[in-house]
């Protein structure tokens, strides 16, 4: 079957190790169902596995992606939920210590087919397309998390969202805005922060711009290069919501500032299959819908890979299958 997979990998030029082309399908365990991708979504993920981050060299050559959406072999319209916990896991599967995301143990989702287990398939709401669908898995379901299940802050509060334009920020501003939230980004890209106004967000500001006041919740999913500001963002006692660190994972704890004010420090990561079909549900019920900076065919993956790596995109890079 046709696939965008991790051929090799390297830390300097992970682009050298994406290749598009055939591979044998996997033997998949019992109870895993077989589902025919119509579009997936390129994340961060499959770049730092092209880098050789959370991906073991023996198990490549792996199928990349963490997200799809498609149609199961009874004709059904699903969507992919990408964390697998372990058979016999109970509750939260984010907690479980076993559990892993598509592409990582199990083949990913950029591919002709991808097996799951029957429990990681969601119904497709039809008011959303398959484009839609496949952004949903992983960047707004980690947004919808953050937003809903992890912070404190009720509608009604200010909060700061860091690095407007890429999908978990992105994600936040619609679904916050949507939500009654007051909601203030950041972007060094005066672009970015004009179209961040028009996904909801009242205010937008430079990078590590001084704001007019501070805000109850900070979303940061860039880390080293924002954290400094996220923690001078908030109020006293406010909460910083962090879920990723595309920027580097070791920033100054400023420990003074964290206990003196005391603030919390939440870390948030994926969310639930039943997180994810509330989003669905929120979806469908506000009208709000993912942006797509672009859609590709899956042969043109490297396109949308090297605009990732460039950092020039706005929402969801999706591939059509």
């Amino acid at each position: 079957m046709r696939a965008a997979y991790a051929a090799t990998q390297s830390g300097a030029d992970p682009l050298a190790g994406l290749t598009v082309g055939e591979v044998d399908a996997p033997d998949a365990p019992a109870g895993f169902r077989r589902v025919k991708v119509v579009a997936s979504c390129l994340n961060h993920h499959d770049l730092w596995s092209l880098k050789g981050v959370g991906l073991p060299a023996d198990r490549l050559p792996m199928v990349l992606g963490c997200d799809a959406a498609g149609i199961d072999d009874d004709g059904n319209e699903v969507i992919v939920h990408g964390v697998v916990s372990s058979p016999d896991w109970q509750g939260d599967e984010t907690l479980d210590p076993r559990r892993s995301l598509l592409s990582e143990r199990y083949p990913g989702t950029m591919a002709d087919y991808v097996w799951v287990p029957q429990r990681n398939l969601v119904p497709k709401p039809a008011a959303l397309s398959f484009e839609e669908a496949a952004c949903l898995p992983t960047a707004w379901l980690t947004a919808y998390r953050m937003l809903f299940t992890v912070s404190p802050a009720a509608p009604g509060s200010t909060v700061l969202v860091q690095g407007a334009g890429g999908g978990v920020a992105s994600a936040l501003i619609a679904l916050a805005a949507a939500a009654g939230f007051r909601v203030w980004v950041t972007s060094r890209s005066a672009a970015k922060r004009e179209r961040a106004l028009g996904l909801g967000a009242e205010q937008a500001f430079d990078a590590g711009a001084r704001l007019p006041e501070r805000v109850d919740v900070v979303f940061d999913s860039v880390g080293e290069a924002t954290w400094a500001h996220s923690l001078k963002s908030l109020v006293p006692g406010g909460t910083v919501v962090t879920c990723g660190a595309t920027s580097g994972p070791a920033p100054s704890a400023d420990l003074n500032r964290v206990f003196f004010l005391q603030l919390r420090v939440l870390g948030s990561t994926m969310g639930t299959r039943e997180e994810l079909v509330r989003l669905t549900r929120f979806l469908v019920a506000t009208g709000v819908r993912p942006t797509i900076d672009t859609v590709l065919p899956l042969e043109d993956a490297e396109q949308g890979f090297r605009r990732m790596l460039d950092g020039d995109v706005f929402g969801k890079i999706v591939f059509r299958h």
